[in-house]
């Protein structure tokens, strides 16, 4: 590996890789396995040329790349929480049923009862947060496998979603900001605001992080990386801005439709938070050991008890933060809410994006891309008038092929060492 060395001002001599030499560094961690969320990266890019080049007026057109949002919202978040179950290699089987129970709580207290929105968002949330503590309880202290508890656990929400809408009610929730959070955009001008915000705090971030390392004389990566990676974000990010703030609406002249959908700032605002929690924190790093060897992690001092709890807690509220998004979208909640394909979708979300069935790897990133990915999908197919029972099995055998690639990886790496 060619490299350069760096003289810092207190005599010490850092290894400082090139651009040359680190794309090489990159290009054998992928030999070896680590393929992180390149093959969901490069697949979803695939599926957007095919549909895109099949429905060219359509799919590239600014209101369905809108839809595209609205539509990935609510499975998005439950995949998000998803992550941080997955990476123990647990599995929770009831997040779909109990976004949907969370969701119906919320529009109850809102229209039978008549609560504030605030009252009830923190209701459904805190509804959320038992339903976690319950499953992650009879997981890490009875002893009970995930697979099982969650299961009973589906069949017993899809009970309870039942008995609280009366055996097929259908609650229409009223107006305001929770039915406009999966909805309705952003004006113009905060839509824009919010997307050069986002690329500032990201450069900023990038570079502090970089000076971080430089100062302490640790390895950094090329200055050359830092700046690609912050120029295809913000590519990324301003372009994505500039289409969905063109005039979208059917007839403009009754009313105007344009802006970023609010569902995009608040899935980037848990992206950040919790890739936080999980990449720069010490709860973080210990959900990693507790995946990665629970008995290693044991006699290192960690509570895996309480981690093994914490991330069912954390993947209810999010499958929670998910009803209400689906809620916001359909307007209501009914029976179905929740149920259906969304379970199979979330944890389909978050396997394509990249994170392990197997536990010890995965970031928050992989559900925002398996999102994308499975939202394309469904979107694409019905653009060019599949059936449902094809785009069903469509989107199963590339779940099957995002499993059947981290198998190989994953042998890939303990053959290669980089287990």
């Amino acid at each position: 590996m060619s490299t350069t060395t760096l003289d810092t001002a207190g005599g010490v001599t850092v290894v400082k890789p090139t651009v040359n030499s680190h794309f090489r560094d990159y290009v054998d961690r992928i030999r070896g396995g680590d393929l992180g969320a390149l093959p969901a990266v490069l697949g979803l890019v695939l599926l957007t040329l095919i549909f895109g080049i099949a429905r060219p007026e359509t799919f590239f057109s600014a209101g369905n790349l809108a839809n595209l949002f609205n539509q990935a919202a609510g499975l998005t978040m439950i995949a998000m929480g998803l992550i941080f179950v997955l990476l123990l290699g647990e599995i929770d089987l009831s997040a779909g049923y109990a976004a949907g129970v969370c969701g119906a709580v919320m529009a109850i207290l809102l229209t039978e009862k008549n609560y504030s929105e605030p009252v009830a968002l923190i209701a459904s949330l805190a509804v959320g947060a038992v339903i976690g503590l319950a499953l992650g309880f009879l997981v890490a202290k009875i002893g009970i496998p995930s697979f099982v508890v969650t299961l009973a656990a589906f069949l017993a929400f899809q009970g309870v979603l039942l008995n609280l809408l009366g055996e097929g009610k259908n609650v229409s929730i009223p107006d305001g900001f929770i039915k406009s959070l999966n909805k309705d955009s952003l004006p113009v001008a905060w839509s824009w605001s919010l997307a050069v915000a986002a690329v500032a705090v990201f450069a900023l971030i990038q570079f502090l992080r970089y000076r971080g390392r430089v100062v302490r004389g640790l390895v950094t990566e090329p200055v050359g990386i830092v700046l690609l990676r912050v120029a295809g974000i913000a590519a990324l990010i301003l372009i994505t801005t500039a289409i969905l703030t063109q005039e979208r609406a059917i007839n403009p002249a009754v009313t105007s439709l344009k802006g970023v959908p609010i569902a995009a700032p608040v899935i980037g605002g848990f992206l950040v938070l919790w890739t936080f929690v999980l990449g720069r924190t010490s709860y973080g790093r210990h959900i990693y050991a507790v995946g990665g060897n629970a008995e290693a992690a044991r006699r290192a001092g960690i509570p895996v008890d309480r981690i093994r709890i914490s991330v069912f807690v954390i993947g209810s509220i999010m499958a929670a933060v998910g009803g209400i998004m689906l809620v916001s979208r359909a307007g209501s909640v009914d029976p179905n809410t929740g149920g259906s394909s969304t379970l199979l979708y979330s944890v389909g979300a978050a396997v394509i994006g990249g994170t392990s069935l197997f536990g010890g790897k995965g970031k928050v990133i992989h559900a925002v891309i398996g999102g994308a990915v499975i939202a394309v999908i469904d979107n694409g197919m019905l653009l060019m008038d599949f059936s449902s029972g094809t785009r069903y099995v469509f989107t199963g055998v590339i779940l099957l092929i995002a499993a059947g690639v981290d198998a190989l990886a994953r042998r890939r790496a303990a053959a290669t060492g980089n287990r």
